[in-house]
């Protein structure tokens, strides 16, 4: 996956053809300063909502970026305004050398980001009490840890592993090591996991992180998603606030979660809710998958490859060149309410969260 790398992150920028101009806006006029980069479509977990229980069509391995490859788009991104990069998967961890990939982009310097890009990183946590330190002594600054319940069958059950212990051990590493602040992310699914909303809140609350509930998508690998079977935002809001006084934040800006302090605070809540209150009209965000195709939408049919033009040899012109075409065609929405709407062919786990 990492080759033989060994070219500074400066070797391939065109003198004459500098990628830096204008920042990446689509035809509505919404610029895109964050990056999610999938560092590989393998997971160590195999929850039910994402990937089959076996079967599942890897990518093959000389179709991945290499390191130097992964760094070089991403520091054409940042010349292009990006400003934060989380990294994602799969599970990126699983990736052999991604503490080195945090360490390289941190590393990345433009003349608009003097400081760097924030680097975070979405995880299952399984690899974390290993090497949560070492991605903050990398630079990572934050991290989305995914727990769907605090029950122990119940997680063998979601994730076709028994692992919850683990899991459990990460986030606590996370904590030593000083990242923050922690956010959980949990999937309400009904009849699954919606009688843990309040439990799960308590857990976060009591040690300082911050609970999300993000509601269920159609981006699971067998294509069965439902919508009777998600629970919606405002019927988590609804069970909360039995028990929770909570009070709205504030204005969210791009971010995707609406957020709620949580009995005066100072946890708060947040509530993605992508199905049923999308907020497609401030997203800021593009997606780089683990082979190298840049999409504009999370639910988007088409992609953009930047694999072919750097293997090619194209200077850091074209490829950007490339990244704001893949710009021009980024609808409005996702258009999940459209009768028309059809569910990417990619599953998350192949797609990057």
């Amino acid at each position: 996956m990492t080759g033989d790398e060994v070219a500074p992150e400066q070797a391939q920028r065109s003198a004459a053809q500098p990628s830096a101009g204008r920042p990446l806006v689509d035809r509505h006029g919404r610029i895109h300063r964050d990056l999610r980069i999938s560092l590989t479509d393998r997971c160590s977990l195999r929850c039910t909502y994402c990937m089959p229980a076996e079967g599942v069509p890897w990518l093959p391995g000389p179709t991945l970026l290499r390191t130097d490859e992964l760094i070089r788009l991403a520091r054409i991104a940042v010349d292009l305004g990006v400003e934060e990069i989380r990294l994602t998967g799969g599970e990126p961890l699983l990736r052999p050398d991604a503490v080195d990939v945090v360490a390289r982009l941190t590393a990345l310097r433009s003349p608009a980001l003097p400081h760097g890009p924030e680097i975070s990183l979405t995880t299952n946590a399984l690899r974390l009490p290993a090497l949560a330190q070492p991605l903050v002594d990398a630079g990572l600054t934050r991290v989305n840890i995914s727990l769907d319940t605090l029950r122990r069958d119940r997680f063998r059950e979601l994730t076709r592993r028994d692992r919850l212990a683990d899991t459990l051990a990460g986030i606590a590493a996370a904590d030593a090591a000083g990242l923050a602040p922690i956010k959980i992310n949990a999937v309400a699914m009904r009849g699954v996991n919606e009688d843990e909303l309040v439990d799960l809140v308590r857990f976060a609350s009591r040690r300082g992180y911050e609970m999300r509930f993000i509601e269920q998508m159609p981006l699971d690998a067998g294509h069965v998603w439902s919508r009777k079977a998600m629970v919606t935002g405002p019927e988590i809001i609804e069970t909360l606030s039995a028990v929770f006084a909570l009070q709205p934040v504030g204005a969210r800006g791009s971010a995707p979660a609406e957020r709620w302090i949580v009995d005066g605070g100072p946890s708060t809540v947040g509530v993605i809710a992508s199905v049923t209150q999308p907020f497609c009209g401030a997203c800021d965000r593009i997606r780089l998958t683990a082979d190298g195709q840049l999409r504009s939408c999370l639910f988007a049919r088409t992609e953009t490859d930047l694999r072919t033009p750097l293997r090619d040899g194209s200077d850091d012109a074209a490829i950007a060149a490339a990244m704001r075409r893949c710009l021009e065609g980024k609808l409005p929405g996702h258009g999940i309410d459209d009768p028309r709407f059809l569910q990417p062919d990619r599953p998350m786990s192949a797609i990057g969260g």
